[in-house]
């Protein structure tokens, strides 16, 4: 009984390492985000794609209120998966932080370091009793000031990693095997939009639709952040016959994590 009350005593205190060096609460959120619909973020040679899938629950439910991609800055997108009111308080966040870059320092925040920034922030929620740390993680895209794409991910515990190309959320094994297998250094952005959409058509065997996913990029040379309409997203589904039979979504069950 005493060893189940000590037990309980790591799981529920975020601040508490249990004897093997493990932070319950930090897992939990990493399992909040593999709850989420899936992500992908791909780095391209001229630019970086974000795509996520939207989960449209009901066919009554507007698609333009799940919001997954987000504009941090005119050259920096991000993508989310896990909870959703989580990621948008560090995309707000993320904003903020760009913003006073601008006015400090008269130039453009560098992706490294907004990524840092927001881990720093994520981090600290980590070691703060009476807080919970974020069920999310992000996808954080953009290009640098001499043009560089960059791809970063954050992880619940507060750690930045930098990708080439990358899932985060539902089926995330699935997709990252196939990017995985079929990645190339040398891929121009269209490429990168292509792959992206084949990796995440690896866990929709009846295809997908336009109103169902979401897709943005940002390119090298304008350092640009474009998100693409639905018919931009059709000519690519279709150019790479990955459209479903039909436009109506499958209403699927979340699983509590995503929106």
């Amino acid at each position: 009984m005493q060893g189940q009350n000590q037990q309980q005593a790591y799981d529920r205190g975020i601040t508490i390492f249990s004897p093997d060096g493990r932070l319950y609460q930090v897992e939990y959120a990493r399992e909040a985000v593999k709850r989420g619909s899936a992500s992908i973020g791909v780095r391209a040679e001229d630019g970086v794609v974000l795509l996520v899938d939207k989960r449209i629950r009901s066919s009554l439910m507007e698609e333009t209120s799940v919001e997954k991609i987000h504009k941090a800055d005119n050259h920096i997108g991000i993508a989310s998966a896990g909870h959703v009111a989580d990621a948008r308080q560090l995309i707000d966040f993320a904003r903020r932080n760009a913003q006073v870059n601008r006015l400090r320092y008269d130039e453009a925040i560098g992706v490294e370091t907004l990524t840092k920034d927001i881990t720093d922030h994520i981090q600290q929620y980590t070691q703060v009793g009476g807080a919970r740390p974020f069920g999310v993680a992000l996808l954080i895209g953009g290009v640098d000031e001499d043009g560089s794409p960059r791809l970063f991910e954050t992880d619940p515990s507060g750690t930045p990693n930098e990708w080439k190309a990358l899932a985060i959320g539902s089926g995330r094994d699935d997709i990252q095997s196939y990017l995985e297998e079929n990645y190339q250094t040398d891929l121009e952005l269209d490429e990168a939009v292509g792959l992206a959409l084949r990796s995440l058509a690896e866990t929709h065997e009846e295809g997908l639709t336009a109103s169902g996913i979401g897709v943005a990029t940002v390119d090298a040379e304008s350092r640009s952040f474009v998100e693409l309409t639905n018919d931009e997203i059709d000519e690519y589904l279709d150019d790479f016959d990955l459209q479903a039979d039909s436009d109506a979504e499958s209403a699927e069950d979340a699983d509590g994590a995503d929106e």
